[in-house]
C-alpha cells in the first residue's frame, strides 16, 4: 500500500512523530466511514529491530544495521500494508534503495522530515534517560553527515516537513499522499530480472553436446554431402539445420559449442535483456544452437 520513510537528525523526536502518524493511521482504518481496503500499520525502526544505538559508532558495524533494516522493508511492503520506517534514514542513497523497492512492489511513498537544530538535538540526546543516547563523537559526526531530503527528487516525494515547534504531523496531508497518490510503475532500474530454471545449464550442455554426436554421426552415415537435415536431439525434440558440403570436424564443432555455452552461461546467472522473456527449454536451445553453428561453421 505505501512506504513512508521518516527522516532527520539523531535524536531529533523522530520516534514521537513516527508513533504519532501511526495512531493516526490506525485511527483513520478503524473508523467506520472508512469503506477502503483491510489495511494494517507496520512501524520499523531501530528499536523494534534491536539494532543498539552504538551500531552507528563506525561504519563497519553500521553497514550491517542498515542491512537489517533493509531486510526488513522489502519483508514488510505489501499492498495491504502500511510500513512507517523510523530510522535516521540520513543517507540519500539508502532512501532511494527503499523507494526502488516500494516502486518494484508498486506501492505509494512519502517522506516525513523531523526538523530539529543541532544545538537541540545535541540537548535532547543528553537528556535521555532510556539508554538509547548516542555517543556525543557519534552525534556530532551523524549531524555532519546528514543529507537533507529535498522535494526536487523523486525518492523523497512527497515530502512533508515536521518542525519541534509543531504539536502534530500533517496526517491529513499524508493520509491523502499514501491513497490518492499517483503509483509510480517499476521502471528497467527497478524491476527485478528474470532468472533461469536451476536446471538450464545442465540443459545446456547436455542439449549441445547431443546435437555435435548427432552431427558427427550424420556426416559419417551421409558421406560429408552436406544439405538439410533433421538431427534428433532426444525422443521430444528435433531441429532441422543445414550442413556445408565438406566434412566438418569433431574438433571444429566441440570449439563451436563452447564458445556457445559461454555466451549463454552469463545469461543463465544474470537472467536475460531479450524482451524479459527467458526461454531454456531443450527446444529452444537446440533451436539456438544449430542457428549458431550454421553462421559460424565455415563453408
Amino acid at each position: 500500500m505505501a512506504l513512508i520513510t521518516i527522516s532527520g537528525y539523531p535524536s531529533s523526536g523522530k520516534s514521537q512523530r513516527a508513533a504519532q502518524l501511526k495512531r493516526h493511521l490506525e485511527s483513520r482504518l478503524a473508523d467506520p466511514s472508512y469503506t477502503g481496503p483491510t489495511l494494517s500499520v507496520v512501524l520499523l525502526s531501530d528499536d523494534t529491530l534491536n539494532i543498539d544505538r552504538s551500531s552507528y559508532n563506525d561504519s563497519r558495524s553500521e553497514k550491517p544495521a542498515r542491512g537489517t533494516l533493509f531486510t526488513a522493508v522489502q519483508r514488510s511492503l505489501a499492498q495491504n500494508t502500511i510500513v512507517i520506517v523510523d530510522s535516521l534514514n540520513y543517507i540519500k542513497g539508502f532512501r532511494y534503495q527503499m523507494y526502488c523497492v516500494a516502486r518494484e512492489i508498486k506501492v505509494r511513498v512519502c517522506t516525513v522530515y523531523v526538523l530539529a537544530t543541532p544545538d537541540l538535538c545535541k540537548q535532547w540526546n543528553t537528556e535521555r534517560t532510556d539508554g538509547k543516547a548516542y555517543a556525543p563523537e557519534t552525534l556530532a559526526n551523524l549531524l555532519q553527515r546528514y543529507e537533507e531530503p529535498s522535494s526536487m527528487v523523486r525518492w523523497d516525494s512527497p515530502l512533508f516537513t515536521v518542525s519541534w515547534t509543531d504539536e502534530d504531523v500533517p496526517a491529513d496531508d499524508i493520509w491523502r499522499a499514501i491513497t490518492e497518490g499517483v503509483v509510480k510503475p517499476p521502471n528497467t532500474g527497478t524491476q527485478a530480472v528474470a532468472k533461469a530454471p536451476t536446471d538450464a545449464l545442465r540443459t545446456l550442455e547436455h542439449t549441445t553436446a547431443s546435437i555435435v554426436t548427432a552431427l558427427v554421426s550424420e556426416q559419417a552415415n551421409s558421406g560429408s554431402l552436406g544439405g538439410a537435415t533433421t538431427i534428433t536431439v532426444s525422443s521430444t525434440v528435433k531441429v532441422r539445420t543445414t550442413l556445408p558440403p565438406r566434412n566438418v570436424t569433431l574438433s571444429e564443432l566441440q570449439r563451436l559449442k563452447r564458445q556457445f555455452v559461454t555466451l549463454h552461461k552469463k545469461a543463465i546467472t544474470l537472467g536475460t535483456t531479450e524482451k524479459g522473456v527467458v526461454d531454456w527449454s531443450e527446444q529452444s536451445v537446440a533451436d539456438k544452437f544449430v542457428v549458431y553453428l550454421e553462421e559460424n561453421i565455415k563453408h
